[in-house]
């Protein structure tokens, strides 16, 4: 596996969840890691507990909807570092009110600017300078919804995660000629503060069996130290005791 001493990686959502779990394990591997996700002082508190560890860590808040505050921060890395090998694209959300009964336009458009919108606002940002250098690694997490139709995430968010599944197909697509690897990460359920937002909160045994964020992040890593020959282009991962097959509370009270 691939040495990250001497890389550089982006990571967005990375106050929590899988985005931080990516964030720490790149960091222990010995890549310079960018934090970036919406609260600052999260950011801030995750980052100064990863430094007394001894990572190299840094923070730029930044709102993934936003296309200008992306490229902001994109050239900065870039001016500070001279390069991004690795971009992880973690900021997503969900809402309760989700299901066609009661999902409003304002929240259709909260899903999809956050999950799908910024998660091509981040690669835009990275490939001019990946293509330069004929070299890099975005990994998009979608979702076990963005392969497989959850009725317990709603239509939004399937609509988003499926199209950050085929996003992520066409960038190999166009962008193996110049060896940018794409992957599709795309676990079922992890426990993150996302349940939190569930129409029917798991209960902590469900959340127990769940895929940990620490999962995630290996995942992530694994996926980042593949030589530059090798391109995972999807990933699917679930719990072994796996809630959408066996019916969770969202699919008996429909």
């Amino acid at each position: 596996m691939g040495s990250l001493e001497g890389k550089v990686a982006w990571v967005t959502g990375a106050g929590s969840g899988i985005g931080l779990a990516g964030a720490e394990a790149l960091a222990a591997a010995g890549a310079t890691v960018v934090m970036s996700g919406r609260r600052e002082e999260v950011l801030a508190a995750e980052a100064a507990r990863l430094r007394d560890a001894g990572r190299r860590i840094e923070i730029d808040a930044l709102d993934v909807t936003n296309a200008d505050d992306v490229a902001r921060v994109a050239d900065g890395i870039r001016t500070r570092h001279g390069r991004i090998d690795i971009l992880v694209n973690s900021a997503g959300l969900n809402i309760p009110a989700r299901f066609w009964k009661n999902l409003s336009v304002p929240g259709w458009n909260e899903v999809i600017r956050v999950n799908l919108d910024g998660s091509y606002y981040c690669c835009a940002a990275v490939l001019p300078s990946m293509r330069e250098r004929h070299d890099g690694v975005i990994i998009n997490i979608s979702s076990w919804a963005g392969r497989f139709d959850s009725y317990m995430t709603g239509p939004a968010y399937n609509a988003a995660k499926h199209a950050v599944v085929a996003m992520t197909a066409h960038l190999n697509q166009e962008e193996c000629i110049n060896g940018i690897r794409a992957t599709a990460l795309c676990p079922a359920e992890v426990a993150t503060p996302i349940m939190n937002k569930r129409p029917v909160k798991p209960s902590d045994e469900d959340i127990a069996r769940m895929l940990q964020p620490e999962d995630l992040g290996n995942a992530i890593l694994w996926i980042a130290q593949q030589p530059a020959h090798v391109c995972i282009n999807e990933l699917l991962i679930s719990p072994t005791w796996n809630r959408i097959f066996l019916g969770a509370d969202d699919l008996k009270r429909r």
